[in-house]
């Protein structure tokens, strides 16, 4: 990685869901930190106490696969992957910055970390939009209501300026003649 920042984008394009929280895999990481997957985890395990399980975990044979399936397959025959990788939580990503313990390493740290505070905020705004939507609809709704209302008063209206209309275009009827008729037949 070049020595300027990282950029957000980058980052949040290796964030990923895994049982439902927002992880990064160890060799995305070990790239961005620059330093290798192997060293880095090496490192984790000589401070196991400050990742719990909650920080960082191994995905599973189904979960690895389902990543796998969604960003490349490891050709496990040139020297790829051998085993399930480690993912790291935000906390994780936060304690790893600690052990790392470089420049490089709390500088890629921060823009993770802004990354992840990121993807939270926009978490947040997509929960609100089903509140949105339901605000417009009862907007929606009531302006409906009230438009209806002046509709059928207008509706009225119209109905009366149509028969007053139709009373002034129509022929009179014929005078009745005054005085006395006879019936020609």
């Amino acid at each position: 990685m070049p020595k300027a920042l990282i950029s957000i984008q980058l980052i949040e394009s290796k964030i990923y869901t895994v049982r439902g929280q927002k992880v990064m895999l160890d060799n995305d990481l070990a790239a961005l930190y620059g330093v290798e997957t192997r060293i880095m985890n090496r490192d984790v395990k000589r401070n196991i106490e400050r990742f719990p399980r909650e920080f960082r975990f191994q995905l599973t044979d189904e979960e690895w696969n389902s990543l796998k399936s969604q960003f490349g397959i490891s050709n496990e025959s040139r020297g790829g992957r051998r085993y399930n990788p480690y993912v790291f939580t935000e906390h994780g990503v936060l304690m790893l910055s600690n052990v790392l313990n470089s420049k490089k390493a709390i500088n890629t740290s921060v823009q993770i970390i802004k990354a992840f505070t990121k993807l939270r905020e926009m978490a947040f705004d997509l929960n609100a939009i089903p509140q949105r939507l339901s605000e417009l609809e009862k907007l929606l709704l009531l302006h409906i209501e009230k438009t209806d209302g002046k509709f059928e008063e207008h509706q009225d209206h119209i109905t009366q300026i149509i028969q007053v209309l139709n009373n002034l275009i129509q022929k009179p009827d014929e005078p009745r003649r005054i005085g006395f008729r006879v019936d020609e037949k």
